[in-house]
């Protein structure tokens, strides 16, 4: 009898205990592939399966269901995993609930539809948006003026508008390629598609876009937006039936006095900005910082997140989640924002101090929520028109491309957990 039971439990304890659980750790010494770790969550999402999101705990680490098929999916996309136990998994619950503990779990249900507003003839690599999407293995689908202005963005939980220019000035590219044949061909594409769709002036076109995406988060939609899409959103929203556009732009002079007739309780994040007149100036207002930013190097070029209370503030803490609090700056055509240009009700999640600069802001809008970030591409400190695309797989751990990725997961978070 003894040696029957000696036999049963050298059985029991050599093997582990029952995995109910899978921790995807998100701390920078735990995880290998912090951006396709993003894309596992979203492909458990997607089957139907809840996922914890745990906040500030190592990184921002998810905990998901257990599953051999999960398991075999992080192998395979080389995500770093580990298997808990039922008692582990509640051990960790336990203490992220503590009062003491600057830390939320955070449920989400459901794998958000995501769509990026862009030129249909642009590739995944002119934008770091569809770069780490593509990386991350997170399905989406292309729109643009055409799909916006018939009201399709209501299909989609998740916006991101690519780096265009809604002012109706073509990037204010008109000063060093007005001759170059993508300017010119780009800028006869857009003036054929407003005309198609019955408008007089690409600028008109592109106002009634903007309008339309205003509406597509006041109704409760997500919407991100990077480099030159920020800060020319806003200026489209108060220049709504003002014209600021110069006669090579869309044919006639701009309206006398333009810059008084803003109006800025139409915007988003922006307000008092000066807008840049001079058609030879690649600067569309005093938002950005690019020009202002004194002598940065890029080896000194970072800026820090916010800290915020997980338990109290879970949207923004969510934006934030990072194995670092401390991220290399880039540039672009927005590469920061002006602190004095940001609304009083917009949430600064990203700043650099010392230039007076906020990097990366967050707010509400009636139901919805949007995200700025400025820069061009996390890992291509100063990109130019024509430079080779980012390897993404060079940068796996990337902290940059990880502030985009949190914004991809936002809206699956529980309602009822979002209290900001």
């Amino acid at each position: 009898m003894r040696k029957r039971l000696f036999s049963f439990l050298l059985v029991l304890f050599s093997f582990p205990m029952f995995a109910s659980s899978i921790l995807i750790p998100m701390d920078a010494e735990g995880q290998k592939n912090h951006l396709k770790a993003y894309g596992i969550t979203y492909w458990v999402l997607s089957k139907q399966q809840k996922v914890q999101w745990l906040l500030n705990y190592r990184g921002g680490s998810f905990l998901l269901p257990d599953g051999e098929n999960i398991r075999k999916e992080c192998q395979i996309r080389g995500v770093s995993f580990e298997i808990l136990s039922d008692g582990q998994a509640q051990g960790i619950l336990d203490e992220i609930s503590s009062p003491s503990k600057n830390q939320e779990a955070v449920i989400l249900e459901k794998a958000p539809k995501v769509a990026v507003y862009s030129p249909k003839g642009n590739q995944p690599w002119d934008d770091a948006v569809t770069m780490v999407l593509t990386y991350a293995e997170i399905p989406y689908e292309t729109v643009y003026d055409e799909e916006v202005l018939d009201d399709k963005l209501a299909l989609f939980d998740w916006l991101h508008l690519h780096h265009e220019d809604f002012t109706g000035q073509y990037g204010k590219f008109y000063g060093a390629y007005r001759a170059a044949p993508w300017y010119i061909e780009q800028k006869q594409q857009a003036e054929a598609l407003a005309a198609k769709l019955g408008f007089n002036k690409v600028s008109e076109e592109k106002r009634a876009v903007a309008l339309k995406i205003r509406k597509y988060v006041i109704g409760g939609g997500f919407m991100f937006a990077m480099c030159s899409a920020t800060d020319s959103f806003d200026i489209a929203l108060a220049a709504d039936e003002v014209d600021i556009c110069e006669p090579m732009f869309d044919g006639d002079p701009s309206d006398a006095n333009y810059q008084s007739k803003l109006n800025f309780t139409k915007t988003f994040a922006f307000q008092d900005f000066l807008l840049e007149r001079s058609p030879l100036q690649y600067e569309f207002s005093s938002i950005d910082m690019t020009t202002k930013r004194g002598n940065v190097s890029k080896e000194s070029d970072y800026f820090s997140l916010m800290d915020f209370s997980a338990k109290w503030d879970p949207v923004p803490t969510m934006l934030c989640q990072n194995h670092t609090a401390l991220v290399k700056g880039f540039m672009g055509q927005t590469t920061a924002f002006e602190r004095t240009s940001v609304k009083p009700t917009v949430m600064v999640l990203g700043e650099n101090k010392i230039n007076g600069e906020a990097r990366y802001i967050h707010g509400i809008k009636g139901k919805g929520f949007f995200t700025f970030y400025g820069g061009h591409d996390p890992e291509d400190y100063q990109h130019r028109v024509g430079d080779p695309k980012t390897e993404l797989q060079l940068h796996p751990t990337s902290p940059g491309y990880r502030l985009i990725l949190n914004n991809v997961l936002f809206p699956a978070a529980q309602k009822k957990k979002q209290k900001t």
